[in-house]
């Protein structure tokens, strides 16, 4: 027997919280200068009840080829790439913002 989700009720397979949450949310893209003059793209806005920041995190960094961390709800990539972040957040249905 399949798993069932607390949230709505439905199977795991069919599911959709997660999508749903996606749509809802409005993520905003910016960069930061830290020490040394080096860059930092910041992704913000995500709530992390409805969402795995970390793995969200994980999939960034990858696809961006950068180090980065994720802390306090935010995720922080080393570089400017909001073009690359944006791109990939919106293909995964995400809303997003760019500062």
């Amino acid at each position: 027997m399949s798993e069932i989700c607390p949230i709505c009720g439905l199977p795991k397979e069919l599911c959709m919280c997660e999508e749903i949450a996606r749509e809802q949310q409005s993520v905003r893209i910016s960069t930061d200068s830290r020490r040394y003059g080096k860059m930092v793209t910041v992704v913000d806005g995500i709530d992390g009840n409805d969402i795995d920041i970390v793995d969200l995190a994980k999939t960034l960094k990858s696809k961006c080829a950068a180090g980065g961390t994720c802390k306090d709800g935010r995720i922080e990539l080393q570089g400017d790439h909001k073009k690359k972040v944006k791109a990939v957040l919106e293909e995964m249905g995400f809303r997003t913002e760019v500062r």
